[in-house]
Protein backbone atom coordinates (compact mmCIF):
# COMPACT_ATOMS: atom_id res chain seq x y z
CA UNK A 1 0.00 0.00 0.00
CA UNK A 2 2.95 2.33 0.73
CA UNK A 3 4.26 1.73 -2.53
CA UNK A 4 1.19 2.59 -3.91
CA UNK A 5 0.52 5.70 -2.23
CA UNK A 6 4.27 6.99 -2.88
CA UNK A 7 4.01 6.12 -7.15
CA UNK A 8 0.29 8.03 -6.81
CA UNK A 9 2.07 10.80 -5.10
CA UNK A 10 4.49 10.89 -7.40
CA UNK A 11 2.42 10.63 -10.54
CA UNK A 12 0.54 13.71 -9.27
CA UNK A 13 3.73 15.96 -8.47
CA UNK A 14 4.75 15.55 -11.99
CA UNK A 15 1.75 15.99 -12.93
CA UNK A 16 1.54 19.46 -11.05
CA UNK A 17 5.18 20.31 -12.61
CA UNK A 18 3.26 20.17 -15.97
CA UNK A 19 0.58 22.03 -15.09
CA UNK A 20 2.39 24.51 -13.98
CA UNK A 21 4.12 24.79 -17.06
CA UNK A 22 1.05 26.14 -18.70
CA UNK A 23 -0.07 29.75 -18.00
CA UNK A 24 -3.30 29.03 -17.71
CA UNK A 25 -3.37 26.65 -14.75
CA UNK A 26 -0.44 28.54 -12.38
CA UNK A 27 -3.54 30.77 -10.70
CA UNK A 28 -5.41 27.55 -10.08
CA UNK A 29 -2.23 25.80 -8.68
CA UNK A 30 -1.38 28.77 -6.29
CA UNK A 31 -5.28 28.70 -4.74
CA UNK A 32 -4.80 25.13 -3.76
CA UNK A 33 -1.40 24.50 -4.25
CA UNK A 34 0.45 27.43 -2.25
CA UNK A 35 2.03 26.75 1.20
CA UNK A 36 -0.98 27.85 3.30
CA UNK A 37 -3.98 26.79 1.00
CA UNK A 38 -5.04 23.72 2.60
CA UNK A 39 -5.05 26.04 6.17
CA UNK A 40 -7.51 28.48 4.17
CA UNK A 41 -9.60 25.95 2.57
CA UNK A 42 -9.81 24.31 5.69
CA UNK A 43 -11.30 27.09 7.11
CA UNK A 44 -13.69 27.65 4.29
CA UNK A 45 -14.73 23.95 4.87
CA UNK A 46 -15.77 24.83 8.34
CA UNK A 47 -17.61 28.11 7.24
CA UNK A 48 -19.78 26.34 4.60
CA UNK A 49 -20.48 23.71 6.91
CA UNK A 50 -21.85 25.80 9.18
CA UNK A 51 -23.76 28.03 6.76
CA UNK A 52 -25.20 25.11 5.61
CA UNK A 53 -26.96 23.98 8.72
CA UNK A 54 -28.34 27.87 9.16
CA UNK A 55 -29.95 28.23 5.68
CA UNK A 56 -31.28 24.43 6.24
CA UNK A 57 -32.60 25.84 9.29
CA UNK A 58 -34.12 28.33 7.32
CA UNK A 59 -35.38 25.89 5.20
CA UNK A 60 -37.45 24.38 7.51
CA UNK A 61 -38.41 27.53 10.12
CA UNK A 62 -40.19 29.01 6.72
CA UNK A 63 -42.10 25.74 5.61
CA UNK A 64 -39.79 25.40 2.68
CA UNK A 65 -38.58 21.80 3.08
CA UNK A 66 -41.20 20.60 0.19
CA UNK A 67 -40.73 23.54 -1.78
CA UNK A 68 -39.31 21.40 -4.09
CA UNK A 69 -41.73 18.36 -3.35
CA UNK A 70 -39.14 15.37 -5.38
CA UNK A 71 -35.66 14.68 -5.45
CA UNK A 72 -32.74 14.74 -7.53
CA UNK A 73 -35.20 16.95 -9.31
CA UNK A 74 -37.22 19.95 -8.00
CA UNK A 75 -40.38 19.09 -9.71
CA UNK A 76 -40.93 15.91 -12.16
CA UNK A 77 -39.78 17.67 -15.17
CA UNK A 78 -37.52 20.10 -14.12
CA UNK A 79 -34.31 20.77 -11.74
CA UNK A 80 -34.93 24.26 -11.37
CA UNK A 81 -37.86 25.60 -9.51
CA UNK A 82 -40.60 27.88 -11.70
CA UNK A 83 -42.76 30.80 -10.36
CA UNK A 84 -45.80 28.14 -9.18
CA UNK A 85 -43.82 26.76 -6.39
CA UNK A 86 -43.47 30.35 -4.83
CA UNK A 87 -41.36 31.51 -2.32
CA UNK A 88 -40.86 28.03 -0.68
CA UNK A 89 -39.64 26.57 -4.21
CA UNK A 90 -37.29 29.63 -4.23
CA UNK A 91 -35.85 28.75 -0.82
CA UNK A 92 -35.23 25.28 -0.84
CA UNK A 93 -34.13 25.27 -4.41
CA UNK A 94 -31.39 28.06 -3.50
CA UNK A 95 -30.58 25.46 -0.51
CA UNK A 96 -29.83 23.04 -2.55
CA UNK A 97 -27.86 25.43 -4.76
CA UNK A 98 -25.79 25.95 -1.69
CA UNK A 99 -24.63 22.33 -2.03
CA UNK A 100 -22.52 22.70 -4.94
CA UNK A 101 -20.79 25.96 -2.98
CA UNK A 102 -20.00 23.00 -0.56
CA UNK A 103 -18.67 20.45 -3.39
CA UNK A 104 -16.25 22.97 -4.79
CA UNK A 105 -14.61 23.80 -1.43
CA UNK A 106 -14.70 20.15 -0.45
CA UNK A 107 -12.83 19.42 -3.88
CA UNK A 108 -10.66 21.97 -3.44
CA UNK A 109 -9.62 21.16 0.20
CA UNK A 110 -8.87 17.35 -0.81
CA UNK A 111 -6.71 19.23 -4.14
CA UNK A 112 -4.89 21.48 -1.58
CA UNK A 113 -3.99 18.17 0.88
CA UNK A 114 -2.98 16.02 -1.67
CA UNK A 115 -0.81 19.04 -3.06
CA UNK A 116 0.06 19.52 0.46
CA UNK A 117 4.08 19.07 1.42
CA UNK A 118 5.30 19.43 5.22
CA UNK A 119 9.17 19.83 4.72
CA UNK A 120 8.78 17.57 1.37
CA UNK A 121 6.66 14.66 3.04
CA UNK A 122 3.33 14.56 2.00
CA UNK A 123 1.00 14.06 4.76
CA UNK A 124 -2.00 10.83 4.73
CA UNK A 125 -3.83 12.66 7.85
CA UNK A 126 -4.38 15.70 6.30
CA UNK A 127 -5.59 13.67 2.63
CA UNK A 128 -7.95 11.38 4.61
CA UNK A 129 -9.68 14.11 6.98
CA UNK A 130 -9.87 16.42 3.27
CA UNK A 131 -10.94 12.91 1.69
CA UNK A 132 -13.93 12.91 4.68
CA UNK A 133 -15.17 15.78 4.01
CA UNK A 134 -15.42 15.51 0.31
CA UNK A 135 -17.33 12.13 0.72
CA UNK A 136 -19.41 13.80 3.40
CA UNK A 137 -20.92 16.16 1.04
CA UNK A 138 -22.63 13.97 -2.10
CA UNK A 139 -24.08 11.90 1.57
CA UNK A 140 -25.44 14.93 2.63
CA UNK A 141 -27.15 15.54 -0.20
CA UNK A 142 -28.30 11.74 -0.77
CA UNK A 143 -29.97 12.23 2.86
CA UNK A 144 -31.44 15.55 2.11
CA UNK A 145 -33.04 13.99 -1.14
CA UNK A 146 -34.67 10.85 1.35
CA UNK A 147 -35.57 13.50 3.82
CA UNK A 148 -37.75 15.06 0.71
CA UNK A 149 -38.78 11.50 -0.25
CA UNK A 150 -39.96 10.58 2.69
CA UNK A 151 -42.11 13.49 3.15
CA UNK A 152 -39.59 15.28 6.00
CA UNK A 153 -39.64 12.79 8.29
CA UNK A 154 -38.43 13.95 11.32
CA UNK A 155 -35.51 10.98 12.10
CA UNK A 156 -34.22 11.40 8.48
CA UNK A 157 -34.41 15.60 8.88
CA UNK A 158 -32.43 14.99 12.73
CA UNK A 159 -29.75 12.29 10.73
CA UNK A 160 -29.01 15.26 8.38
CA UNK A 161 -28.22 17.61 11.17
CA UNK A 162 -26.06 15.10 12.77
CA UNK A 163 -23.84 14.41 9.37
CA UNK A 164 -23.49 18.08 9.38
CA UNK A 165 -22.34 18.21 12.64
CA UNK A 166 -20.01 15.12 11.86
CA UNK A 167 -18.89 17.40 9.46
CA UNK A 168 -17.99 20.89 11.13
CA UNK A 169 -16.00 18.85 13.48
CA UNK A 170 -14.03 17.07 10.91
CA UNK A 171 -13.33 20.86 9.56
CA UNK A 172 -12.28 21.94 13.20
CA UNK A 173 -9.88 18.85 13.17
CA UNK A 174 -8.07 19.64 9.58
CA UNK A 175 -8.05 23.48 10.64
CA UNK A 176 -5.92 21.95 14.10
CA UNK A 177 -3.62 19.81 11.97
CA UNK A 178 -3.00 22.68 8.89
CA UNK A 179 -2.52 25.27 11.84
CA UNK A 180 0.17 22.35 13.78
CA UNK A 181 -2.11 22.87 16.81
CA UNK A 182 -1.22 19.09 18.17
CA UNK A 183 -3.01 18.28 21.45
CA UNK A 184 -1.02 18.98 24.98
CA UNK A 185 -0.65 15.89 27.64
CA UNK A 186 -2.75 16.24 30.77
CA UNK A 187 -4.10 14.11 33.58
CA UNK A 188 -5.92 11.41 33.52
CA UNK A 189 -8.67 13.36 35.58
CA UNK A 190 -8.59 16.53 32.82
CA UNK A 191 -8.79 13.94 30.01
CA UNK A 192 -11.75 12.55 31.67
CA UNK A 193 -14.27 15.60 32.22
CA UNK A 194 -13.11 16.60 28.65
CA UNK A 195 -14.18 13.40 26.97
CA UNK A 196 -17.52 13.95 28.90
CA UNK A 197 -17.56 17.16 28.03
CA UNK A 198 -17.55 15.90 24.27
CA UNK A 199 -19.85 12.98 24.65
CA UNK A 200 -22.54 14.95 26.66
CA UNK A 201 -22.34 17.67 23.67
CA UNK A 202 -23.08 14.65 21.29
CA UNK A 203 -25.66 13.91 23.03
CA UNK A 204 -27.52 16.95 23.60
CA UNK A 205 -27.38 17.31 19.60
CA UNK A 206 -28.51 14.48 19.09
CA UNK A 207 -31.40 15.10 21.50
CA UNK A 208 -32.17 18.83 20.00
CA UNK A 209 -33.11 16.85 16.90
CA UNK A 210 -35.61 15.03 18.75
CA UNK A 211 -37.02 17.96 20.40
CA UNK A 212 -37.08 19.56 16.78
CA UNK A 213 -38.75 16.68 15.24
CA UNK A 214 -41.43 16.90 18.02
CA UNK A 215 -42.05 20.68 17.72
CA UNK A 216 -43.87 22.93 15.29
CA UNK A 217 -41.27 23.76 12.97
CA UNK A 218 -41.54 20.46 10.99
CA UNK A 219 -40.67 22.42 7.30
CA UNK A 220 -44.10 21.87 6.07
CA UNK A 221 -47.51 21.92 7.32
CA UNK A 222 -48.37 18.21 6.52
CA UNK A 223 -44.69 16.58 8.06
CA UNK A 224 -45.00 14.13 10.38
CA UNK A 225 -44.13 14.53 13.77
CA UNK A 226 -42.50 12.15 16.31
CA UNK A 227 -44.87 11.63 18.66
CA UNK A 228 -42.80 12.35 21.59
CA UNK A 229 -43.77 14.44 24.67
CA UNK A 230 -42.28 17.62 23.60
CA UNK A 231 -42.58 18.81 27.03
CA UNK A 232 -40.58 15.85 28.08
CA UNK A 233 -37.85 15.62 25.15
CA UNK A 234 -37.24 19.49 25.91
CA UNK A 235 -36.36 18.74 29.65
CA UNK A 236 -34.53 16.04 28.92
CA UNK A 237 -32.40 18.04 26.41
CA UNK A 238 -31.72 20.73 28.68
CA UNK A 239 -30.76 18.52 31.32
CA UNK A 240 -27.73 17.26 29.01
CA UNK A 241 -27.04 20.89 28.58
CA UNK A 242 -26.95 21.19 32.10
CA UNK A 243 -24.44 18.43 32.17
CA UNK A 244 -22.53 19.69 29.34
CA UNK A 245 -21.68 23.08 31.61
CA UNK A 246 -20.39 20.64 34.34
CA UNK A 247 -18.27 18.96 32.79
CA UNK A 248 -16.72 21.73 30.82
CA UNK A 249 -16.64 24.03 34.46
CA UNK A 250 -14.38 20.99 35.78
CA UNK A 251 -12.17 20.49 32.06
CA UNK A 252 -11.52 24.30 32.69
CA UNK A 253 -10.52 24.05 36.34
CA UNK A 254 -8.35 21.34 35.65
CA UNK A 255 -6.80 23.27 32.25
CA UNK A 256 -7.89 26.70 32.57
CA UNK A 257 -7.16 27.02 28.79
CA UNK A 258 -8.96 29.02 26.08
CA UNK A 259 -10.42 25.91 24.87
CA UNK A 260 -12.66 25.44 27.54
CA UNK A 261 -13.29 28.68 28.31
CA UNK A 262 -14.71 28.80 24.77
CA UNK A 263 -16.97 25.69 24.96
CA UNK A 264 -18.05 27.18 28.36
CA UNK A 265 -18.85 30.60 27.12
CA UNK A 266 -20.41 29.30 24.17
CA UNK A 267 -22.73 26.88 26.11
CA UNK A 268 -23.61 29.34 28.60
CA UNK A 269 -24.66 31.54 25.59
CA UNK A 270 -26.70 28.26 23.50
CA UNK A 271 -28.34 27.89 26.37
CA UNK A 272 -29.55 31.26 27.12
CA UNK A 273 -30.83 30.80 23.54
CA UNK A 274 -32.65 27.96 24.07
CA UNK A 275 -34.22 29.04 27.59
CA UNK A 276 -35.10 32.37 25.81
CA UNK A 277 -36.82 30.45 22.87
CA UNK A 278 -38.90 28.05 24.73
CA UNK A 279 -40.50 30.75 26.80
CA UNK A 280 -41.22 32.51 23.95
CA UNK A 281 -42.96 29.98 21.77
CA UNK A 282 -40.01 28.77 19.67
CA UNK A 283 -39.88 32.55 17.33
CA UNK A 284 -37.90 31.91 13.93
CA UNK A 285 -35.30 34.14 14.37
CA UNK A 286 -34.40 32.39 18.02
CA UNK A 287 -34.27 28.96 16.59
CA UNK A 288 -32.13 30.09 13.93
CA UNK A 289 -30.02 31.36 16.34
CA UNK A 290 -30.10 28.21 18.73
CA UNK A 291 -29.12 26.07 15.28
CA UNK A 292 -26.22 28.76 14.59
CA UNK A 293 -25.06 28.01 18.28
CA UNK A 294 -25.79 24.19 18.12
CA UNK A 295 -22.81 24.09 14.92
CA UNK A 296 -20.73 27.11 17.39
CA UNK A 297 -21.04 24.37 20.31
CA UNK A 298 -19.93 21.36 18.26
CA UNK A 299 -17.25 22.94 17.01
CA UNK A 300 -15.67 24.52 20.34
CA UNK A 301 -16.04 20.86 22.03
CA UNK A 302 -14.66 19.29 18.96
CA UNK A 303 -11.10 21.66 19.46
CA UNK A 304 -11.30 21.71 23.39
CA UNK A 305 -11.27 17.54 22.71
CA UNK A 306 -8.72 17.50 19.95
CA UNK A 307 -6.73 19.68 21.92
CA UNK A 308 -5.51 17.28 24.88
CA UNK A 309 -4.38 13.39 25.47
CA UNK A 310 -4.18 11.81 28.54
CA UNK A 311 -0.08 11.40 30.12
CA UNK A 312 -2.17 7.80 31.03
CA UNK A 313 -2.12 6.76 27.80
CA UNK A 314 0.73 7.81 26.63
CA UNK A 315 2.80 5.73 29.24
CA UNK A 316 0.77 2.74 28.45
CA UNK A 317 1.83 3.56 24.75
CA UNK A 318 5.47 4.02 25.16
Amino acid sequence: MDSVTERAAADLARAEATLATLPRFRGVLRVVGGPRALARWAVASLVVNIVIVVTGALVRLTSSGLGCPTWPRCTVDSYTTHPALGIHGAIEFGNRLLTFVLVVVAVSTWVAALLYRDGGRNRRDLRWIAAGLALGIPAQAVIGGISVLTQLNPFVVGLHLLVSMVLIALSVWLVRRTRGLGPQPVGRPASLAVRATFVAMWVAVWLGTIVTGTGPHAGDENAARTGFDGALVTHLHASVVYVVVATTLVALWLLRTRAAVLVLAVVVVQGAIGITQYELGLPVGLVMLHLLGASLATAASTNLFLSVRSTARATIAS
